[in-house]
């Protein structure tokens, strides 16, 4: 239940304060968030359209382009409309509503991630028995398994932050509802509330860091005391090669905000991070996995062919 409070809408002041750029960074973020729809939706037809590329790789692959596209549609159409706007006002559920989705999909996607680099290390490290491990049942059981967890994460977060009493200024220094802006305006104890970001978002952050990077460990050891040979090992890293890139462009903004002390940590510092994560990230995914990934160009080649 909402807590009772004098604050019903905040003011999103966006991100940046200049407002002879807001013109510029609306033409900008257009077109990236264009780019992101139409290259990320191009893989999720791709990838259900095309049967050679049902297996576990593009099935969470599909995962991951659905949640770019959602991902960015939290966040970038307010930013577009406030940049075109001098009435930045977003309703106390409609900040609610952002922050649920947005850290949503967010931890989703930092799952999903640890779960492609397991799928990686599979493949590779035991190729005879990847069929059977995974499985189109277990496929299905980790991607809902990612979902929910990541709901019920965000729903945490966004009951407790409704819970406050936002008594004083409604200006979020912010492009975004997020967690850390919303506490530097509540009046009250938030101690449990940080205690829940640094620990709960902390925990799936660097766990699914961890374990992502262990995978990638895993397989370079493995091909290393196999072959001892780097041609070999080369070889087998270009396969996940795209993925460690969005595993990097990803993780390390992410831990950056959410991991670091909030005494370390300056407004604008934290809003160019966010568009790091929630507007770079999801366009580079496409042109990544495309550029680098042989089988994802040869489908979009067939699919083309069969619309001239």
């Amino acid at each position: 239940m909402l807590n009772q409070t004098s604050v019903t809408v905040f003011l999103l002041l966006g991100a940046t304060d200049s407002q002879e750029l807001w013109p510029l960074l609306f033409v900008i973020f257009l077109t990236m968030y264009i780019v992101n729809v139409s290259g990320n939706g191009a893989i999720l037809m791709i990838v259900i359209s095309d049967p050679r590329l049902h297996s576990p790789m593009y099935f969470f692959l599909g995962n991951l382009s659905c949640l770019d596209i959602c991902y960015s549609t939290v966040t970038l159409p307010k930013m577009l409309e406030n940049f075109l706007s001098l009435h930045k006002a977003i309703s106390f559920l409609g900040c609610i509503s952002q922050l649920h989705f947005f850290h949503f999909l967010g931890s989703t996607e930092a799952m999903l991630l640890a779960v492609m680099a397991f799928d990686r290390f599979v493949a590779i490290c035991k190729p005879l028995h990847y069929t059977v491990i995974m499985n189109h049942q277990l496929c299905i059981q980790m991607a809902s398994t990612v979902w929910v967890i990541g709901f019920f994460h965000a729903l945490l977060h966004s009951i407790m932050t409704s819970r406050l009493n936002f008594c004083g200024s409604n200006h979020i220094h912010h492009f975004l509802c997020d967690i850390k802006p919303l506490l530097d305006l509540a009046c009250g104890n938030i101690d449990l509330n940080q205690w829940l970001l640094y620990t709960v978002t902390g925990t799936i952050t660097i766990s699914s860091f961890f374990l992502t990077l262990l995978s990638y460990f895993s397989i370079i050891t493995y091909l290393f005391f196999k072959t001892r040979s780097c041609s070999a090992l080369h070889k087998a890293l270009s396969t996940c090669a795209s993925h460690f890139m969005v595993v990097v462009l990803f993780y390390v903004p992410v831990l950056f905000t959410y991991i670091r002390p909030a005494s370390g940590s300056s407004m604008d510092q934290d809003r160019v991070i966010a568009i790091m994560y929630t507007v770079v990230t999801p366009v580079l995914n496409p042109l990544i996995y495309t550029l680098r990934n042989r089988e994802v160009k040869a489908a979009l080649n067939r699919v083309i062919r069969r619309k001239l």
